[in-house]
């Protein structure tokens, strides 16, 4: 196996992990971001009211709606979005203007490029938002999925692909643009904390005697959690600004400075912020088992001498 095949394979089986497992979070925040006053007439559903009122309608199995569009979003998302920032940290560590002056500890077992802040904030934003733009169309049919707006309208996985394909690209890249604006500085900021909170951590924890691979795993996962949980606070408004432009079909929703507007107008600055608290749990959790996943699978598939053993 290349070595491009075991990062794909590893960021594949990340995104798999943590899609399966927290899915019911996605879709619950989708319900609480896809609200109108003006057309729907209700006050701001709560966490509580929409997870009952999915249980009573579609079970528990109801929680899991949008799982296929979100596979087929995240399994080769992740996948390639970690693989690409690897080589693209790899290919930027040859250059001084972005290697990190101080050497991280040995202890957090990392087998990733080491970069200044700086150079993570660039390689985690120009990939994140490169393969969000690939990828869009699935974004669109996830949150379409989550959303119950559009249950008469899409049956299966491949008539609702089928529509979005028919419509053409400004259905396709629907919520790209506050997309792109909400995963930059996501993963410019994901990225360099991630680094920066790993770096740390495995300074704190350079004398432990716990085996190498439970403690650089535990690194891992706090500090992927913990990075996840700061940049997610920072970028929400366009989360909830995304959802709103990819599920509503008023004309107040056409447009990325029409839907701030709108979400103004009816919400104020809380309503920049509707399941937030949903987003937050999921994209900790995620964080926690993916980066985890991820970084377990490479160190897995390598020796300690940096030799693939595959």
């Amino acid at each position: 196996m290349s070595n491009v095949g075991q990062h794909l394979l590893s960021g594949g089986l990340s995104g798999l992990a943590s899609t399966v497992l927290l899915q019911p979070f996605d879709l619950v925040k989708t319900r609480l971001q896809q609200g109108d006053r003006l057309s729907d007439n209700v006050q701001k559903p709560r966490v509580a009211s929409v997870a009952r009122d999915v249980l009573k309608k579609d079970g528990i199995i109801g929680l899991w709606r949008g799982t296929v569009p979100s596979l087929f979003r995240n399994v080769p998302g992740v996948a390639l979005y970690m693989t690409s920032l690897t080589h693209i940290r790899a290919h930027m560590s040859s250059y001084t203007l972005f290697v990190a002056n101080q050497p991280s500890s040995s202890n957090s077992g990392s087998t990733l490029p080491k970069l200044a802040s700086h150079g993570n904030i660039l390689a985690g934003a120009v990939t994140r938002v490169s393969v969000g733009f690939i990828l869009n169309p699935f974004s669109v049919l996830k949150a379409r999925y989550e959303s119950n707006m559009f249950n008469n309208k899409y049956r299966s996985f491949p008539s609702a692909l089928g529509s979005i394909l028919r419509s053409g690209p400004s259905e396709l890249f629907k919520g790209f643009v506050p997309s792109a604006i909400r995963d930059a500085p996501y993963a410019g900021i994901f990225v360099a904390t991630y680094e920066s909170i790993k770096r740390r951590s495995s300074k704190i924890t350079s004398s432990s005697s716990a085996p190498s691979f439970l403690s650089s795993t535990a690194i891992h996962t706090f500090s992927a959690a913990s990075a996840g949980a700061i940049a997610t606070v920072v970028t929400h408004p366009f989360d909830v600004i995304k959802t709103k432009v990819q599920v509503r079909q008023e004309d107040r929703y056409h447009g990325f400075l029409r839907t701030i507007m709108t979400i103004w107008e009816q919400r104020g600055a809380r309503g920049f912020f509707d399941g937030v608290s949903l987003r937050v749990s999921r994209k900790v959790f995620s964080s926690a088992i993916g980066w985890a996943v991820y970084e377990g699978m490479l160190i897995f598939m390598y020796d300690d001498h940096g030799k693939s053993v595959l």
